[in-house]
Parts: structure tokens; C-alpha cells; sequence
């Protein structure tokens, strides 16, 4: 079993509502200084090592990515010792090699969205407290994705921009074009402000995300659809299932 120091989170997004490798050991619900979080946290095993999971949007995928309660989620991960998070999302692709099923293991972000409580220091400090943020995902656990996904064969672009919106709506064209003049290869709606916040705890995370379509714009005159990425997270989902599961096992074995 993996080390309680180096204690695995998935989070699961959009497609992700579930771990189905996962042996279930038992639920936790946490409660923590910022309200209530999105989910239990589920405990379990994948090829012999620990790892807890846990639905970003609930069980039922009823919460939508601007009324998340991103602090809750994240305070109650580290009460429960996790110390190393891999972040499931499903994004939209802007520039060419991020196609629909692709995977991408960003590494870095630009946050565009507002009104999120994005920080633990505020209300009455001691002092101000700043948190570096130059490289904002952990270095190490993206090595460790993209070395699993290359023994299993996987079709992922490791390195790029997760720009990240408010949604719950998609972008329009124009905002997509705006997107791309700023350096954004991927878009989505729940990077931020889980990715700094995690740091701000002190916990190693790291971006897994499945291009479900093409951005606003990027995909000729055709408009967007539901049925569209739904059936092009199935692909991309079944992939990230076999690559956490490639991670887990070789854990297991050092």
C-alpha cells in the first residue's frame, strides 16, 4: 500500500463521475471551515496502492464550475492527508494538436474567471502571505503522467496553457480567438482557482484533461453539442481510467 505520506487524490471532473478500477474501501464525509464539499471522499485501492477519489461536481453531477465550493474540497482533501493530486477535466482544444480525445497535461494556466473565493488568507491575518505560483503544476507528478501514458501507447500533448473561464456557458468565437492570442491551447472551466489553492495548502497537483471538442470556432461553422462531447468523453475518459491505473501500479512497485 502507498505510503499515507505520499497519498494520492483524483479529482474527477466532467466524464469522470467514477472510478471504475477502483476497489472501494470505505467514504468519508469532512467537514471543514469553508462549508460543505462537493462529495464524500471516496477510499480505495488501484493495483495495490491508496488513492481517494473524489467528484468535483457531486455524485450527480449537479454543481456547476462557478458555484463549486473549491476551498471546502480542497481542506478536505488535506485533512485527510493527501498530499499529491491528479486533476481530471474536460476541456475544449484551440490550437491544432490538441484534437477531441486527446489527452494534455498542461503546464500553465491563466485564469479568467471572477466572484470564486480563491484564497485561504483573507479575513483577520497575522500578515499577508503570498504563495509562488511561476510554475503552478507540480513538475514531478507530470513527469510521472507522461511516462505512464508513453508505456501504455497513449496519444497525449504534455505541455500547453489551460485557460480557464467561467462558464457554466461555452465561449463564443471571439472570446476563443481572444483566448489563443493569449497563449491558451486548452479551455475549460474548473482549473482555477483549485490549482492555486492546492498550492497554497502545500499539496503537489497536476492537470490531466481530455480535449472533448474543438473550441467555439475551431471546428468550421459547426456549432457545439452535447451529444458531440459526450460521446467523445467516453473515448477519452476510458484512457484516463487506463493511464491513473498505469500510475497506481507502478507505484506499487517501488
Amino acid at each position: 500500500m502507498t505510503n499515507t505520506n505520499n497519498l494520492l487524490a483524483i479529482i474527477g471532473g466532467t466524464g469522470l463521475g467514477n472510478l471504475k478500477n477502483l476497489e472501494i474501501i470505505r467514504h468519508q464525509v469532512v467537514n471543514t471551515p469553508y462549508g460543505e464539499p462537493s462529495a464524500p471522499l471516496t477510499f480505495g485501492l488501484i493495483g495495490g496502492s491508496e488513492v481517494i477519489f473524489f467528484a468535483r461536481h457531486g455524485h450527480s453531477h449537479r454543481i456547476p464550475p462557478h458555484q463549486i465550493n473549491y476551498r471546502a474540497n480542497l481542506w478536505a482533501l488535506k485533512e485527510a492527508g493527501v498530499s499529491q493530486i491528479i486533476a481530471v477535466a474536460a476541456v475544449g482544444g484551440i490550437t491544432p494538436s490538441v484534437a477531441p480525445s486527446v489527452l494534455c497535461i498542461p503546464d500553465q494556466v491563466i485564469d479568467y474567471t471572477y466572484g470564486r473565493e480563491h484564497t485561504f488568507f483573507e479575513g483577520e491575518l497575522e500578515s499577508v502571505t503570498h504563495i509562488d505560483f511561476t510554475y503552478p503544476y507540480s513538475e514531478s507528478l507530470r513527469r510521472e503522467l507522461s511516462h505512464a501514458a508513453g508505456l501504455l501507447s497513449l496519444d497525449v500533448v504534455t505541455g500547453g496553457v489551460y485557460g480557464c473561464t467561467q462558464g457554466p456557458r461555452l465561449e463564443s468565437i471571439a472570446e476563443v480567438k481572444r483566448l489563443e492570442r493569449d497563449g491558451c491551447d486548452i479551455v475549460g472551466m474548473t482549473g482555477m482557482p483549485e490549482a492555486s489553492l492546492a498550492r497554497e495548502l502545500g499539496m503537489d497537483y497536476a492537470h490531466l484533461t481530455v480535449i472533448a471538442n474543438w473550441a467555439a470556432g475551431k471546428n468550421g461553422d459547426q456549432v457545439i453539442t452535447m451529444d458531440e462531447i459526450d460521446a467523445t468523453l467516453k473515448d477519452g475518459m476510458r484512457k484516463v481510467r487506463s493511464l491513473i491505473q498505469q500510475v497506481l501500479e507502478q507505484r506499487a512497485v517501488l
